[in-house]
């Protein structure tokens, strides 16, 4: 793992290599193809920040499934604005589906309630989480995350798919800020 980076103005440390990731990964994908075999889950995949964590999770599901994509934004530098924006919607029919939302990080939990709520009224079979990341400590709803990668404390982190004013995305490992 590398030492520490800059981005923009701020400087980060290595807080979760890549070989911790992977490896939670597929303990995720393994617990969804036992609890989904025999059925075909459409999995909707939160961008920018949950690509990375989609296509990796989805290489390690081997069960019969679909992908989809939405587009939310919630953050403005390395805040939460407390504002979710749809940018692109679902656009698939998910009546009688069974669901797996993939994010990167549940922070506020403000944009995955407002995800679940909107999904509920599509009547799916069944609507389960897959976040990277959890924030505990940040919730200001009650929210049930199904597969947890990683409880974080709450610090801004970078990489893995997650970014700082869109930089940082492409990191291999997962970093947190450590000074501005």
């Amino acid at each position: 793992m590398t030492n520490t980076i800059r981005v923009w103005e701020h400087t980060f440390e290595p807080y979760l290599v890549e070989s911790e990731i992977e490896e939670r990964v597929r303990t995720i994908g393994a617990q969804i193809n036992l609890e989904y075999e025999g059925k075909w889950p459409l999995f909707i995949a939160v961008l920018n920040g949950a690509f990375m964590f989609a296509a990796d999770l989805f290489r390690h599901v081997a069960i019969q499934c679909e992908i989809t994509f939405v587009k939310l934004n919630s953050y403005e530098g390395t805040a939460s604005t407390g504002q979710v924006n749809t940018l692109l919607g679902l656009k698939e029919n998910v009546e009688g589906r069974d669901l797996i939302i993939i994010e990167d990080i549940v922070d506020s939990g403000l944009t995955m309630s407002g995800i679940l709520t909107e999904l509920q009224a599509k009547n799916p079979a069944s609507i389960r989480v897959a976040s990277l990341l959890l924030k505990p400590d940040s919730l200001k709803v009650p929210l049930h995350i199904d597969y947890v990668g990683f409880e974080v404390p709450n610090e801004f982190l970078l990489g893995y798919g997650l970014d700082f004013n869109g930089r940082g995305r492409n990191l291999r490992d997962i970093y947190k800020i450590v000074s501005a």
